[in-house]
Order: C-alpha cells, then sequence, then structure tokens
C-alpha cells in the first residue's frame, strides 16, 4: 500500500495544517459529520480524539472511519489506558484494513480527571512501547513475535510537551519517540513562543516534523480552568489578562485572534514545520482562524 496523503505532505516542505475534532458522548454524530465537512479541505488531516481527557465519548477509530467515508484524511489517536496489547493491534489491524494509515501514539491521561473515575486504567503499554509495537507489526510480527497475514504500514506520530515546568524528562522522552519510530510530533498548547524556540533548537538535530498545538481558548475563565485542570497546559498570565479585559461576549473572538497571531509568527518565522489548531469545542470556527493567520 501506498504511502498516507498525510505522510506524502510530511516528507514535502510545505508548512503543515492539522486539527482535531472531538467525537460527542452518545451516538448521534451529525454534528461530527458537520465539522468535518467543514475542515477536510482547509486542513492536512484531521486528528479524532481518543476519550479526551479520560471521558468517555464515541471512539477516534469510528469518528476515523466517517473522516474516510466524508473524503478527509484521518489521524486516529490511540491511547494505552483503556486497551491492553492484544486490544491495541486488534485496532491497528482494523484501522490499516479500512485505509487509516495515521497514528498519533499516546500514553493517556489518567482516569481520575474523567467522568468514569471508576474505571481499571489498564496502562499494559506506554506510548514509547506503543509506537514500538506498532513498528514491530510493520516487520509482519505481532507484539508475541508471531507472524501476521499481512503486515500494516504506518505513519506514526506522539506528542511533546515543550512548555513543561521540568523540561529535561520531556527531552528524554522525545528522543526516546524518536528512536521508537515517530516521524511526527504534536505539542500540547504553546503559550510561550520562546519556549518552542527552545525546544526547536533542541529537536532540529532529528529527521522529525513538529506541528505546534495551537489552543483556540474562548475566554480568561477557560484559560484559567485549564491552567488548574487540564494535565500539561500552562496558559500565561498575559494571554489571560488580554482575553479578561475584552468586553463581555467578545471572548471567543480574541481568542481567534491571539491563535492567528501564533500561527503567523510560527510561519513567518519558520520556527517548526506546522500548527495542530485545537479548537475544543468551536471546530467551526478552523476555518476564521486559517484565514485570519
Amino acid at each position: 500500500m501506498a504511502n498516507s496523503l498525510f505522510e506524502e505532505k510530511l516528507n514535502s516542505d510545505g508548512f503543515l495544517v492539522t486539527t482535531e475534532i472531538g467525537p460527542p458522548k452518545g451516538a448521534d454524530v451529525s454534528e461530527m459529520v458537520h465539522h468535518i465537512d467543514l475542515l477536510k479541505d482547509k486542513v492536512d488531516a484531521i486528528n479524532i480524539t481518543d476519550h479526551q481527557s479520560s471521558v468517555m465519548r464515541f471512539p477516534s477509530l469510528g469518528g476515523c472511519l466517517l473522516v474516510k467515508e466524508c473524503g478527509g484524511e484521518p489521524i486516529i489517536q490511540i491511547t494505552c489506558r483503556d486497551r491492553n496489547r492484544l486490544a491495541l493491534q486488534a485496532d491497528l489491524l482494523l484501522a490499516y484494513s479500512r485505509g487509516i494509515k495515521n497514528v498519533l501514539c499516546l500514553t493517556g491521561d489518567s482516569v481520575d480527571v474523567g467522568d468514569h473515575k471508576e474505571a481499571k486504567p489498564v496502562f499494559d503499554l506506554d506510548s514509547v512501547q506503543l509506537l514500538k509495537m506498532s513498528r514491530e507489526m510493520e516487520s509482519g510480527k505481532d507484539m508475541g513475535g508471531n507472524e501476521l497475514k499481512g503486515a500494516p504500514q504506518f505513519c506514526l506520530g506522539a506528542s511533546v510537551h515543550p512548555e513543561a515546568d521540568f523540561i529535561e524528562p520531556q527531552l528524554i522522552k522525545f528522543e526516546k519517540k524518536v528512536i521508537a519510530g515517530a516521524q511526527f510530533f504534536q505539542t500540547q498548547g504553546i503559550f510561550d513562543l520562546e519556549s518552542l524556540r527552545r525546544f526547536m533548537q533542541y529537536a532540529s538535530q532529528f529527521n522529525v516534523k513538529i506541528l505546534a498545538g495551537i489552543i483556540v481558548l474562548a475566554s480568561a475563565r477557560m484559560a484559567r480552568y485549564m491552567n488548574d485542570n487540564v494535565p500539561g497546559i500552562i496558559v500565561s498570565q498575559s494571554i489571560i489578562d488580554e482575553l479578561a479585559g475584552v468586553e463581555k461576549g467578545k471572548g471567543l473572538q480574541k481568542g481567534i485572534e491571539i491563535a492567528s497571531r501564533f500561527i503567523k509568527t510560527i510561519r513567518e518565522e519558520n520556527l517548526c514545520h506546522g500548527v495542530h489548531i485545537m479548537a475544543v469545542g468551536n471546530e467551526g470556527i478552523v476555518p476564521d482562524i486559517l484565514e485570519a493567520a
């Protein structure tokens, strides 16, 4: 099977834009299909989140099948939180058999932050082991060393957090993920371009593509909530002040303006290879952000 469309774009020198859609909590996928139709021709690929923040939702694999049906390019997110190695391999084989080759390998948020706190976390593997396992499957063997009838071929991605309080463990894990076979990285939300510049000085020695995570904030309240409750998110005080300074009802507009400004700077300064836009429930505004940027 040929490379995925997204992998071909990764191998070119263009500025890449990906985005993500959060699936519904329920069986009604009409809004998700509407967002897919709105975004599929404006971005290079669409991630479908996998029970983000450990909240139970329609599955990433199901959402990626819808992206394919609508004519878009999907990136499946697979977390290690909910499945053991048998289920992870089975899901990867199913995805590949349906033409889904782009995979974002994640360890997954703790169940404590989600809406099913009594759920048993699995974490049979972590994201580095998941990457290794996926590459092993490409060689025609499963994780137990058994022959596969038909080996899959993936375009593998992972996440990295350039704004972590302690950056050294992040850099060590980043390098492990590169060695394990990651081809691209989507960063956690970036709110300080200085930290992205520092990270890129280190990351540029590796042959991987880095997409800076851009989270669209709708209000100062949302920014503060994310700081307090979302693992790995640090919104700077200057951005919170900027959002707090607008008149009532204009928060999202300001959020779009901030996101566009970041994208524009990243592109003009050639800071990294592209952006990954996270509109968190406001997927319909992504085209406005791209236009403004």
